[in-house]
């Protein structure tokens, strides 16, 4: 049994709340009986991108589960290289962040869908390229999560679908050609979701520093998005050996 932690939205600044909120997820996996295979981080990792953010966020995002991050849309790709992944001085900076994790029995891609100054989303060609080598490097026997920030289809929460992943075509013929390709896993609604993309489960992970209400729950539709009340929250994939995905949602007390 293969389980990876799935976190997402921790947004870092220089307030109390994100911090704490982050500290609280991370120990409760860090004080787990079971070694997980992963710990995945999508995205918006610091709330305005500036070094700062970056040096506390390098600070709490430590484990002793294998650890992967991705950007989101408030991330900045040439701070969160030097931050999070030490490049000092990288040939391109503004390059897309591509990370793949292999495991025993399994693997996950994590690709960049932030697009720099925007807040939607999109796979730049470079990154789909590289992911259609991480699939054909890996033997078809071996489940493959692949994980970005933005969701590429509408979740029901208007503020976010507005700026979603794009381009999602693009991604839905690249898994056509690999049906090891598992499941598809994002962040940046702050809402646990569960749909199908490309014939594949999409599993989205709540946020850590505030949820999102659903246009049925908003009880003030001048103020439609922001729930910060409820406690943060993560996902457990747990994919079986017959492949079968399957995702656990917890809350953690702060």
């Amino acid at each position: 049994m293969i389980v990876i932690a799935h976190v997402s939205d921790i947004h870092i600044d220089d307030e109390r709340r994100g911090t704490d909120r982050t500290r609280a997820v991370l120990r409760y996996l860090e004080e787990l009986p079971y070694d997980l295979a992963a710990v995945l981080v999508t995205g918006d990792i610091a709330d305005h991108g500036t070094p700062d953010e970056y040096a506390r966020a390098r600070r709490l995002l430590s484990s002793r589960h294998p650890l992967l991050v991705c950007p989101g849309n408030h991330d900045d790709r040439a701070a969160f290289r030097k931050a999070l992944l030490d490049e000092e001085t990288p040939a391109r900076p503004y390059a897309p962040v591509n990370q793949v994790l292999r495991g025993e029995g399994f693997a996950v891609a994590l690709c960049d869908s932030s697009v720099p100054g925007e807040h939607h989303g999109l796979l730049e060609d470079e990154t789909l390229e590289w992911l259609d080598g991480v699939l054909a490097d890996t033997p078809r026997e071996v489940p493959v999560l692949v994980g970005f920030h933005h969701p590429p289809v509408p979740l029901h929460t208007p503020y976010v679908d507005e700026i979603r992943q794009f381009g999602e075509e693009r991604l839905a013929a690249l898994a056509d050609r690999h049906p090891h390709l598992t499941a598809f896993l994002a962040g940046h609604a702050h809402t646990a979701a569960a749909t199908t993309f490309a014939g594949r489960p999409l599993v989205v992970a709540p946020g850590v520093v505030s949820a999102i209400r659903l246009p049925w729950e908003n009880p003030d539709p001048a103020h439609p998005h922001v729930h910060l009340d409820l406690p943060p929250a993560l996902a457990f994939h747990v994919l079986g050996e017959d492949g079968r995905l399957t995702t656990h949602y917890r809350t953690v007390a702060v």
